[in-house]
């Protein structure tokens, strides 16, 4: 969030004074600010009265020496299933099933816990932290993680950000006990080439599913907040409710996505699926593991109000965001962009793209940045002084 402070006055511009006296006179200076979400009831390791949701085939399962020996596989495959089958083999076991647990009142006022839901997660590193979907989580009093071996671990809350639908948990598990998946780019993905998503559809365990990546850089708006996900995958693999927060992979068992949302009248998977990106789960998760939330990257502005901003824009005939103060010491502050001063006259800068896209909206800015970690450098172009024949173009270190 960014903080007011007193610009430096400046000369006297008949032209901008005019413009600013009437802007101020219509709507007022104001600024804006985004604010971070947190789960309305965080998960917590503490095992509610009620039992938690079975993974479906899990009960009654016999011990290992139970169990019959089995025949050994077939040895005259095609080298394509077999590829599968080691895919399979030697990623499943970084994928966890999550049930959840909310707390409700009964008819005599009485505190109960029962069954939320469940979803898919996976293991993102020896410390115990999976790594699921925002909204898997969300209202959740408490979650259980189930591991390959079925072995069963109450999980702790570590963070989450409902702008991106990804969350971190924390389970008390020995490092041996924990296989972690294999960080992949998805940059470097290609419309045509194969995907596999492992998880939970229905509660069904460990479940294989494949298809291709249908398409590349979607827009998406979340399922907790509806802020828009960008770069998202498209996928034609079969995902269902329960899947949310798997991993997709590619034909090297990489991890390239997190499983996030279907488009489908019927709620059943039509073929038309959605995973967030890994390079944008590279950006947030570690700073949701380190400060339990994400804060994306900040040019150290704080824009004016919608409608200042789209008063200016009609006065000028422009497209962009007009900013209305500047943070001390900030990047912005550093490359000498300028703030509205209503006592002195002046008209903040207008910013009409960073790092070379268009940005017409505080949401176009918010999506820009995004992209971007604290520490980049990115151009700014703007208008100055309300002079919007000429553009300017400054580079800016993010905070």
């Amino acid at each position: 969030m960014t903080h007011p402070i007193d610009s430096p006055p400046v000369s006297r511009s008949p032209r901008r004074g005019a413009l600013l006296a009437w802007l101020v006179a219509v709507a007022g200076a104001a600024t804006g600010c985004s604010v971070e979400l947190a789960p309305s009831t965080r998960a917590i390791a503490e095992e509610p009265e009620a039992a938690t949701q079975q993974v479906s085939g899990d009960v009654g399962r016999p011990t290992a020496a139970q169990l019959p020996e089995m025949p050994p596989p077939y040895g005259d495959l095609r080298s394509d299933e077999q590829a599968r089958i080691s895919l399979f083999e030697n990623t499943s076991p970084s994928v966890v099933y999550i049930s959840t647990v909310t707390r409700r009142t009964d008819l005599f006022g009485r505190g109960v816990s029962v069954p939320q839901g469940s979803g898919t997660g996976f293991v993102w590193d020896d410390e115990g932290h999976i790594v699921t979907n925002y909204h898997v989580i969300q209202g959740a009093s408490s979650a259980r993680v189930v591991m390959h071996d079925q072995t069963s671990h109450m999980a702790e809350w570590v963070g989450g950000s409902p702008r991106h639908d990804l969350a971190v948990l924390k389970i008390d598990a020995p490092a041996a006990a924990l296989s972690q998946v294999t960080i992949g780019d998805s940059d470097r993905l290609r419309v045509g080439q194969s995907v596999y998503a492992i998880g939970n559809p229905f509660g069904l365990n460990a479940t294989l599913t494949t298809g291709i990546v249908s398409a590349l850089n979607r827009q998406i708006p979340g399922l907790t907040n509806g802020a828009i996900i960008e770069n998202v995958i498209q996928i034609d693999a079969a995902i269902n409710p329960g899947n949310s927060g798997g991993p997709l992979l590619d034909s090297q068992g990489r991890l390239i996505g997190v499983n996030s949302q279907i488009a489908s009248p019927s709620g059943a998977s039509a073929g038309v699926g959605f995973a967030v990106p890994v390079n944008t789960v590279e950006r947030v998760v570690p700073q949701l593991i380190a400060n339990g939330e994400y804060t994306p990257a900040q040019l150290g502005i704080s824009v004016a109000s919608a409608r200042l901003n789209q008063l200016v824009a009609q006065r000028l005939g422009v497209s962009g965001v007009l900013i209305a103060q500047i943070v001390p010491g900030s990047g912005a502050d550093r490359a000498g962009l300028q703030g509205t001063d209503p006592n002195a006259d002046q008209l903040g800068d207008i910013i009409v793209e960073v790092a070379g896209d268009a940005v017409s909206s505080l949401s176009d800015l918010r999506q820009v940045l995004d992209r971007y970690k604290p520490g980049d450098d990115v151009d700014v172009s703007l208008y100055r002084d309300g002079d919007v024949g000429r553009v300017e173009t400054v580079r800016v270190r993010l905070m």
